[in-house]
């Protein structure tokens, strides 16, 4: 049977947290909420919809929630178009990977422009068999959802997977999607990954190698 490893993007793949922190920081202000660091930490990797909930109130409409999302997604594009910060070590780390034979694929609460946005403009498009967004499911992390669809559209059973993670929501969904997670030190400390139930701890990309995932699918 293949093995697979799903990538989760925002704080993996791209080391977007300070691009995804300046946009809804700039809004919230917009709106005249003042939104801390320890806020946005709290609520990177949920899908954007349920963080606009979360800053502007439950009592919010559907379609105000869509209306801030979307202007905040884009000014986050405006951001990063023409400088997408690929994290160090991505290049090498998925072809040692692909060369290896495992099947790769994308995770991400993201929106598909963003997801079409960052792979296109790093020319990562080919290397995954799947990706999906958050928009491709009903329940965004912390639910499963996201992975079990990039398992099943990347031809996967969700216990040959391993997920990369940065996020305590993001680890919750692998966990809850019956899959290993490998959590990547970036935007949250490794003793918060280990707190949130990660199988292993890495501080760099590369340090994903093809005996590392295999050892943890044994």
């Amino acid at each position: 049977m293949p093995q697979g490893v799903i990538f989760d993007m925002d704080g993996v793949l791209v080391a977007s947290g300070p691009a995804h922190s300046h946009s809804w920081r700039m809004l919230a202000k917009k709106h005249g909420i003042e939104l801390t660091e320890a806020q946005f930490k709290e609520s990177f990797g949920k899908p954007s919809r349920d963080i606009v909930r979360e800053i502007w109130g439950q009592d919010v409409s559907d379609e105000d929630v869509r209306r801030i999302d979307e202007e905040k997604e884009a000014v986050y594009r405006e951001i990063i178009t023409g400088r997408a910060p690929l994290t160090i070590g991505v290049r090498e780390t998925l072809a040692r990977l692909q060369e290896a034979g495992f099947v790769l694929a994308v995770g991400t609460s993201g929106p598909p422009e963003n997801v079409e946005l960052v792979l296109g403009e790093t020319r990562l498009t080919s290397a995954f068999a799947a990706t999906v967004n958050g928009f491709d499911v009903k329940h965004g992390k912390p639910a499963p959802d996201i992975f079990q669809l990039a398992a099943e559209r990347a031809g996967l059973q969700p216990t040959d997977c391993v997920v990369v993670e940065d996020a305590p929501v993001g680890v919750a969904a692998a966990l809850a999607a019956g899959m290993k997670v490998i959590g990547y030190v970036g935007t949250h400390p490794a003793e918060t990954l280990r707190d949130a139930g990660v199988h292993i701890v890495v501080n760099e990309l590369p340090d994903i190698t093809p005996e590392l995932v295999r050892g943890l699918l044994r």
